[in-house]
């Protein structure tokens, strides 16, 4: 329940701000792509700003979120080791312990006179 207040306490604010910069930068701009000639048509693209703006936070989230994964990599094998470790040596026990109910059936049975 804290959980959501708290995402809702800052997505909402968030969300407000985004709409503001959406509707303060609605004049168009001019993206050209060719750095010797700006007023080719081919490699220039005409969009409102906020858009620009939007597509730059996207962009930085998804390397973010790349340049995250790719650090987390080695954390990511060790887990995959370990668990490979463990799957082996939960079966070296179920091994010894089906070998200690072997050996423990072909002992003879205990003898109940002199037990008591």
């Amino acid at each position: 329940m804290i959980k959501r207040i708290v995402v809702l306490a800052i997505l909402i604010p968030l969300g407000v701000i985004l709409i503001m910069l959406s509707v303060a930068n609605r004049a168009a701009v001019t993206l050209a792509l060719n750095p010797f000639d700006p007023t080719d048509r081919v490699l220039s693209v005409t969009l409102p700003f906020f858009v620009f703006l939007f597509l730059a936070m996207i962009v930085g989230m998804v390397i973010g979120s790349l340049a995250t994964w790719v650090k987390q990599g080695k954390h990511r094998k060790q887990a995959r080791v370990q668990a490979s470790e463990a799957v082996k040596w939960h079966s070296e026990a179920d091994r010894q312990k089906a070998k200690a109910q072997q050996i423990a059936a072909a002992l003879p049975a205990p003898d109940r006179r002199t037990a008591a």
